[in-house]
This record gives structure tokens, C-alpha cells and sequence, in this order.
């Protein structure tokens, strides 16, 4: 497996597959672990560097559960290649600006992964389709349990395991979903909710993770701290959020539906429309567009086309992710074209309509 070979294969945590996929696209549970022997990464010297990363690869090679995945070390990346690995949720924008001692592990369709020397030594993640937190934290759980049988990890019998982060001191676990809440966006009921999900301790970021913006009315939610909780614990308050806030966004839907049909008919068949046949569209725009689309899937209004469909729309569509699928480096004014030519070759095929006669062809996927 190959970066470039991540391009045409869809990543398995945005197939449809899991549980209330309509609303969540996703959940990830992610461990920070740090080694002993050495100082944590931002104290540590490039030749310590070099050491834990030459220590993990030599790990990968006799573990049960990685050894079938690719490692790729960061220095040897190109800018649009590291871009393309952020857009995929893989690395950090931190890790992405990363050296020659920093690196990735990538696992079968990417349903595990692993930073190596980004801000803490060792950041394991699990990600799944839907809401499937208790399933991605059971992955995460027997891979450390192996690694940790090869790593000596930094753990205080008082503290729990060290991290170069406060807040993740502790079981050093981070549970978050990524959640699309079109519907109480448009009856203004979101800033509400937002405010109620802080105030329970919980962090809602944007589509790319901390420091990022809101994306298609996609939110990233997760627990703020992880000291004097059992993993156990994290996970369930997350899930038990994740459903309260489900129960939200679909009676906002219904209510919407009831009060508001007509509007929310042409807002969502008016923004299909415009997806097959603009010849500009710019990200921005384009998840706004897509995240229409996709609450009339849920809602089934529109039936050609699969949830899993959008959501690998969504990531083909984002700006390294384009330039690598037609292997040319564009500018912002090119990729807004190509943008919007792949998305109608695609809702075509999809869909199996034919953009200039209305008449239908063939369905088909995205690979």
C-alpha cells in the first residue's frame, strides 16, 4: 500500500456502514502514549527522535495486529502529499509540518492509524463508520495491550500515563465523533446546543479537528480531559451525548419537515441541481452543497444516491485530494473547475442521469 494508492481506495470509517450513519459520519478513539526512555517530543532531541521511530517500525514488523499496514515517514513527503493526509483525517496540521523523524502508520483501509512523534510519542487512533465509539475503542485497546508488551510507555502510578498535554494525562484518551447537524443549524437551535455540549465537558471542534473551521455543518465532538476517568467511562459519555444530540437534530428534521416542507424541498433539490450542472465551485461552497444533499438522503427525498457516496465525496472533493486524483498541481481558480467537473461526473454516474437529456443511464460508484 502506497500513498498514492489511499487516492482511489475510500477510507472504510466513511462507507455508511455503522450505526445512525445518516447523522454521524463517523467516531474515532485515539490513545496518546509516550516512551519512557525519552523526553517528550517537543524536549527531544532528533536523534531521540530517530530512536522511537526506528523502535516502532522494528514493533510493526512483529506485531499481530499492524504488521499488514504501510509506514511512511514524513520527511520523505511532499507538501500536497502531507495536505492529502490531513484532508484524510490521518495526521495533524502539526505532524504535517513535520521533519524527517516524524512518521505515519497507516493500517488495512485506514480503520487504524498511528502519529508517530507528533506531540506525544505515539497517537493511536481507531475510526469507524457511524456511531461505533465502544467498537473503535476495543480495536485501540488490543493494539496498545501489544505495544505496550514492546514500549516501555511513561506512566505514573499517581497520574496515569504522561503526555506532553495536560489534558490528556490520564488514560490519555480521546473519543470524538464527527457529526452532521444540518437541521439545527436551519432552526437556529445549534448555538444552544453547542453551548450545552461545553458546559457537560465536552469540545466541539471543526472538520479537520482543533483550530479548524466548521465545515458543510460538520462538527467534531469530544471529551475535553481524560484525568480520573476510566476509559470506560470517556467513551460511554461521549456515545450518551452523541444519541441526546442525535435526538436533537432529527426532530429538528421533523420539525422542518412539518413547518417548513416546501422551503426545505427546494433547499435541498436546488443545491443537487446546482452539483450537476456548476461549472465553478469553490470547498466552501461545495460542502455547503453536499451537506444539502445529504440531509435529503437522510430524509430520503433523494434515493439514487447512498450516504457512503457523499461522505467519499466530500474527501475526493477537498484540495489535495483533487490535485492527487488528477495528478496535477492547481491553483485555487483551477481546482474550483476541476471541483466541479468531477463532482458532475460523478452525480451522474450516481445517480444514473445524464446531465444533458434527463433521461437514465447505468448507476455506478466512486472507485
Amino acid at each position: 500500500m502506497t500513498v498514492e494508492e489511499l487516492v482511489k481506495e475510500p477510507a472504510s470509517w466513511l462507507d455508511g456502514s455503522g450505526p445512525m450513519s445518516s447523522v454521524v459520519l463517523s467516531s474515532r478513539v485515539r490513545l496518546a502514549r509516550n516512551l519512557k526512555a525519552y523526553s517528550f517530543t517537543n524536549r527531544s532531541q532528533d536523534s531521540e527522535l530517530a530512536k522511537i521511530l526506528d523502535q516502532f517500525s522494528r514493533v510493526v514488523k512483529e506485531s499481530t495486529f499492524l504488521r499488514k499496514g504501510m509506514l511512511v515517514h514524513i520527511g520523505k513527503l511532499k507538501k500536497l502529499e502531507r495536505d492529502f493526509l490531513v484532508e484524510r483525517h490521518l495526521i495533524s496540521p502539526d505532524l504535517a509540518k513535520g521533519d524527517k523523524n516524524q512518521g505515519l502508520y497507516v493500517g488495512d483501509r485506514e480503520a487504524v492509524s498511528v502519529m508517530i512523534n507528533e506531540e506525544d510519542h505515539i497517537r493511536l487512533q481507531a475510526m469507524r463508520s457511524g456511531l461505533q465509539l465502544r467498537e473503535a475503542w476495543q480495536i485501540v485497546d488490543r493494539i496498545d495491550d501489544e505495544l505496550s508488551k514492546h514500549m516501555d510507555y511513561a506512566f505514573s502510578d499517581q497520574y496515569g500515563y504522561l503526555t506532553a498535554c495536560p489534558t490528556n494525562v490520564g488514560t490519555g484518551l480521546r473519543a470524538s465523533v464527527l457529526i452532521h447537524l444540518p437541521a439545527l443549524v436551519l432552526t437556529k437551535d445549534i448555538n444552544e446546543i453547542l453551548q450545552g455540549i461545553g458546559q457537560v465537558g465536552l469540545a466541539v471542534r471543526g472538520f479537520y479537528g482543533e483550530g479548524t473551521e466548521v465545515l458543510g455543518n460538520l462538527f467534531q465532538m469530544s471529551n475535553r480531559t481524560t484525568l480520573g476517568r476510566s476509559e470506560e467511562d470517556i467513551v460511554d459519555d461521549i456515545e450518551q451525548a452523541t444519541r441526546k444530540i442525535i435526538d436533537y437534530e432529527e426532530n429538528a428534521r421533523k420539525t422542518l419537515l412539518t413547518d417548513a416542507r416546501p422551503q426545505i424541498e427546494d433547499k435541498i433539490w436546488r443545491a443537487f441541481g446546482i452539483l450537476k450542472t456548476a461549472r465553478v465551485l469553490s470547498s466552501q461552497e461545495l460542502m455547503s452543497l453536499i451537506s444539502a444533499v445529504r440531509l435529503g438522503v437522510g430524509l430520503k427525498m433523494i434515493q439514487s444516491i447512498s450516504i457512503a457516496s457523499l461522505n467519499h465525496l466530500i474527501m475526493l472533493l477537498q484540495p489535495a485530494h483533487l490535485q492527487k486524483w488528477f495528478n496535477k498541481k492547481m491553483d485555487a481558480g483551477e481546482r474550483d473547475i476541476r471541483r466541479a467537473e468531477l463532482v458532475r461526473e460523478k452525480l451522474t454516474t450516481l445517480s444514473g442521469y445524464a446531465e444533458d437529456d434527463g433521461q437514465p443511464r447505468q448507476g455506478g460508484s466512486l472507485r
